[in-house]
């Protein structure tokens, strides 16, 4: 019998990788990528190369445990090994996450701030509402697609570059062969780009949106119990995750390039948000430039806060083995639904005290890059685990590829450390 899957379009294919993806390119990342490309101009663009197949390797490897064992990675960690590790790790997780949503909530604020004037505080807390309700009140179903259509926001900077002077001979030239540099802000910023792009809330979210897909669709089990729906599922997967993680690293490309062109090119090297991105390029770039980089910020945090909340909620539901699904309705899954409002919560009171969320910007990326590893260990242990995938154990290719992504963010880390320390 031909699984539903196998008829689809590889368009209709496109969903937890291109959702995933998409929410890499959160505010935050935003504000990453500016920075990068303001201080150091077209020298870090070829970090989005090497970070785009490992990307890939390492998002496959979290879908797979997902659809395998109907399972997301929180849940599986409980069941396979000690408790501190499943705790520190959802503990970080959770500590990064809120983290991450005070940062980008505060950047949608600035920057509606900055396209219609008011209070940036309310514009924070009425989109911090707004995530919330959707998430809440919109079954999976429906939900997955709105997420979808707000995927289309990132296009806003790839159409900024070509707003811009663009000299692109050089940004070729510079971006096969750049000029690298061992200065610990180099080398900082480098990680900081690893942390955006390999993020741990990003594994979370992957593995459990392929439990959700699974759970949505009439027939389908987890493929441990179901090994005939394997093929046309491992297909989805993959195209899905490619093309997800190509138009995420596109899209950061593109952000990083124009404010190499622009910001960079006039001293402009100091960044510490996307909307003080936005609002410096006003001057240099001109006006629909702005309105399109400040756009942008907005639809990429209405796209990433959720992600950022779910992935939050799915760790800990996973830890604590209660009913978790944006499938479900509120009242049957009150401490799931409790965390995304907990954490979207939290990030929002965070941009009303002293502690200001936008400095935590470009650290939070960093911080993110080093609890990636202990979590992408695990994860790759799992992915070898016959108790848990069964018969569909990763191939030594992904293997490969999976432990490559896990030592190059192991390295990065290290060496920020080595420089930081000298």
């Amino acid at each position: 019998m031909t699984h539903p899957d196998a008829k689809k379009s590889w368009l209709q294919k496109l969903g937890p990788g291109l959702i995933t993806g998409a929410a890499d390119d959160d505010p935050s990342g935003i504000a990453t990528y500016s920075q990068a490309g303001a201080q150091f101009g077209f020298n870090l663009l070829w970090t989005l190369f090497l970070t785009y197949p490992l990307m890939v390797g390492i998002q496959v490897v979290s879908a797979k445990i997902g659809r395998v064992s109907g399972h997301g990675l929180a849940t599986n960690i409980r069941r396979h090994y000690p408790p501190w590790l499943l705790y520190a790790i959802v503990g970080l997780l959770l500590l990064a996450n809120t983290i991450n949503i005070a940062a980008d909530v505060a950047a949608m604020g600035e920057a509606l701030k900055l396209l219609a004037g008011g209070p940036a505080h309310l514009y924070a807390l009425g989109f911090g509402l707004l995530s919330l309700l959707l998430q809440i009140f919109i079954p999976y179903d429906r939900y997955v697609r709105i997420l979808k259509w707000l995927t289309l926001a990132l296009l806003a900077y790839v159409g900024t570059a070509f707003v811009v002077h663009t000299p692109w001979t050089e940004v070729f030239a510079k971006t096969v062969w750049p000029q690298l540099s061992w200065k610990p802000a180099y080398i900082t910023t480098v990680v900081a780009v690893f942390g955006t792009t390999i993020s741990p809330y990003l594994f979370f979210w992957q593995a459990s949106q392929e439990v959700e897909e699974q759970q949505s669709r009439s027939g389908a089990k987890p493929l441990r119990d179901a090994p005939n729906q394997a093929s046309a599922n491992f297909r989805r997967i993959k195209i899905d995750t490619i093309i997800g993680m190509g138009f995420s690293n596109l899209v950061a490309y593109f952000i990083m390039l124009t404010t190499a062109v622009t910001l960079g090119l006039h001293g402009v090297t100091n960044i510490q948000s996307s909307a003080q991105a936005a609002s410096a390029l006003r001057p240099i770039a001109g006006e629909f430039a702005f309105w399109l980089f400040s756009a942008g910020i907005i639809g990429t945090g209405l796209l990433a806060v959720p992600v950022l909340a779910g992935s939050a909620a799915y760790a800990m539901a996973g830890a604590f083995h209660w009913k978790n699904s944006l499938e479900l309705k509120p009242a049957a899954a009150k401490k799931f639904y409790g965390i995304i409002a907990v954490s979207t919560a939290a990030g929002v009171v965070l941009c009303f005290t002293p502690i200001d969320p936008i400095k935590a910007l470009y650290w939070s990326a960093v911080i993110n890059g080093v609890i990636s590893v202990p979590i992408m260990v695990v994860m790759m242990l799992m992915a070898a685990h016959p108790k848990i995938m069964g018969q569909f154990v990763i191939d030594a290719r992904l293997k490969i590829l999976g432990w490559v992504c896990t030592g190059a963010m192991t390295l990065a880390v290290l060496t920020m450390f080595w420089t930081l320390g000298k």
